[in-house]
């Protein structure tokens, strides 16, 4: 794919809305416009978001509300490929159960994953689809995430997992970030270096993204 001219749409949580940089041209999104000659880089990242619906939703609360199923319908239509980067909030602080292969509605992860990716190829046709997995962060093997969850007792790897899985039975690519992003938080000097929160890469862990974002959307 030559990504000169092209008009993309990521949609995301805190990384893709550029928590961890130092500005708004250090996010990988931007990096790869600035780079590579993008016509568009669209930012729909909103902080704390989730894939899946939260069942316990609070009115003072509007990130309870933006979770990516009831969101993507929003974004522009001439998008030429749209980006998906998230879940590890799903896993942190997200109340929906993961649930099974064969659900359908936003409620529980499984069901999130297949509405959002099948309702992506239905807007976006004629667009090619790429999914980014969650990167490495400090506390993946925590079942309860960032919180005292007691129904989502899974790890971090367990929501990589499933969205890989659903990816493939819609066929869409997948840059699995979590196998090759150069990112691991629990390695202090690589923490030090690309992740000093244990969560939002900074400017270099930013880059390294884009890195491997472009490389991924070359090759298709």
């Amino acid at each position: 794919m030559e990504l000169k001219g092209l008009k993309i749409n990521f949609i995301g949580d805190s990384i893709t809305q550029g928590v961890g940089t130092s500005a708004e041209d250090k996010i990988y999104l931007n990096l790869l416009k600035n780079e590579y000659g993008l016509a568009e880089a669209r930012n729909y990242g909103i902080s704390a978001t989730r894939i899946a619906e939260k069942r316990k939703k609070h009115d003072y609360d509007t990130h309870d509300y933006l979770d990516f199923c009831s969101r993507y319908g929003k974004m522009d239509d001439d998008a030429d490929v749209v980006v998906v980067f998230g879940g590890t909030n799903d896993f942190g602080h997200g109340d929906a159960p993961m649930g099974n292969k064969n659900d359908r509605t936003p409620m529980t992860f499984y069901g999130a994953c297949h509405t959002l990716f099948r309702g992506l190829l239905e807007k976006f046709s004629d667009s090619t689809i790429v999914i980014m997995t969650p990167l490495h962060r400090t506390n993946e093997d925590n079942p309860g995430g960032d919180t005292k969850k007691k129904e989502n007792t899974a790890t971090l790897i367990e929501y990589v997992n499933v969205i890989k899985e659903v990816a493939a039975y819609y066929s869409i690519p997948v840059l699995d970030l979590w196998s090759v992003s150069g990112i691991q938080p629990n390695v202090d000097v690589i923490r030090e270096k690309y992740c000093p929160d244990g969560l939002h890469p900074n400017d270099a862990g930013h880059k390294l993204i884009a890195s491997r974002l472009a490389g991924f959307l070359k090759s298709l």
